[in-house]
């Protein structure tokens, strides 16, 4: 039984590691890790979750540049990317901007 109890309390304690690992960033406001949704920037088939009409979650992206196909970018980026906060028609090459 002692085996058994050591097996259990070793699984708890990688359970909550991995919790503590997967958190976002510390209470004391620290935004190394944010991230923004940044449309019309992922390759065919590289998007993140959920890019419009016909297509359920990630990886589903059709054609380059979707308009309507968003990737997690590093706060603060997209636009510069050429990229948009929010969905756009088309499917034009991102043109990078200076801010």
């Amino acid at each position: 039984m002692k085996s058994t109890t050591g097996i259990a309390a070793a699984a708890a304690t990688l359970a909550a590691a991995a919790l503590l690992a997967a958190s976002p960033a510390s209470a004391a406001g620290d935004n190394a890790g944010a991230k923004e949704k940044c449309y019309g920037v992922a390759l065919k088939g590289k998007n993140d979750c959920a890019a419009g009409p016909g297509t359920s979650c990630a990886g589903t992206s059709t054609v380059d540049y979707q308009g309507n196909a968003w990737k997690l970018v590093a706060a603060g980026t997209c636009v510069s990317q050429g990229g948009s906060l929010t969905p756009k028609a088309g499917n034009e090459r991102p043109v990078p901007r200076r801010s």
